[in-house]
């Protein structure tokens, strides 16, 4: 079950990824929550501590969602990476798109409010190193290959979620990639 905070932090995300940065106000995240007004306040008494809450309450989601699509802790093989980098793609355009647009909400926001650059800079490195886990028994070097898969995976993501296609499949690409630099580097 659900803390409250974790509730107003996920009403916070809603806004975020439906009515954009400028629509993110605690009252907003109230009347979304279904609590009664200044609950979020009393959580965060900042719109950029509120701005920090997404921001963490964002990793936790994506990696609980990384084990319910991949069903498994860590891919064992090629094919598995594969299989589960799409599912999260797809998931990310598709069912979670609101939470996906509110990410990259707030990477925008984070390019012009300085005090969230460096819990952004946490989580992306929270999130590296997650990864880079990931790919331990993949790769020789699962540090440079998390960074490159996340960013080609970002990239994809947001022209999907601002010019869709109505054939996208990034299972090719994906595919062409994730075996380019892991059977290089075996």
């Amino acid at each position: 079950m659900a803390t409250k905070r974790e509730i107003v932090l996920d009403a916070a995300i809603e806004v975020l990824g439906t009515r954009g940065s400028k629509g993110l106000t605690h009252r907003g995240v109230d009347d979304v929550a279904g609590v009664p007004t200044g609950t979020s306040s009393n959580y965060f008494r900042t719109r950029e501590a509120l701005l920090v809450g997404v921001v963490d309450r964002l990793v936790v989601r994506d990696k609980l969602d990384w084990e319910r699509l991949s069903r498994l802790p860590t891919p064992q093989s090629i094919d598995e990476l594969i299989d589960a980098t799409t599912a999260w793609a797809l998931h990310s355009v598709g069912a979670d798109r609101i939470r996906t647009t509110a990410r990259y909400t707030l990477m925008l926001e984070s390019a012009t409010t300085e005090s969230m650059q460096a819990p952004f800079r946490t989580a992306r490195r929270t999130l590296v190193e997650w990864v880079e886990g990931l790919l331990v028994e993949l790769s020789d070097d699962p540090a440079a290959h998390a960074l490159i898969l996340m960013d080609y995976l970002e990239g994809a993501i947001l022209h999907q979620l601002t010019m869709p296609a109505p054939d996208f499949d990034p299972r090719p690409l994906i595919s062409d990639l994730a075996t380019s630099l892991l059977t290089k580097s075996r």
